[in-house]
């Protein structure tokens, strides 16, 4: 599957910025057919970091992916280069 097709958008909510301060952690929504396996490819190709690790859930018709950076890649570098910072 295409990394870009995988990763629709990131979310920017008060939990999401509560999550990554404090657990290192972003969430993404995603397409419903990607796996865990398929977000975890995708977010390390397209941002070149280390993930530590991917959990889905799906909520209102959306599946988002919550994801852990490994402990030498800080979610808020994520964030900014995102531009949600």
């Amino acid at each position: 599957m295409d990394p870009y097709q995988v990763i629709k958008n990131p979310l920017s909510t008060e939990k999401s910025i509560r999550l990554m301060e404090s657990e290192n952690k972003l969430i993404f929504v995603i397409d419903k057919k990607a796996t865990k396996k398929d977000v975890w490819e995708a977010v390390e190709k397209i941002f070149k970091v280390k993930v530590a690790a991917v959990n889905t859930y799906i909520s209102r018709g959306q599946k988002r992916a919550y994801i852990r950076f490994s402990a030498e890649t800080p979610a808020i570098d994520v964030a900014t280069q995102l531009g949600l910072m």
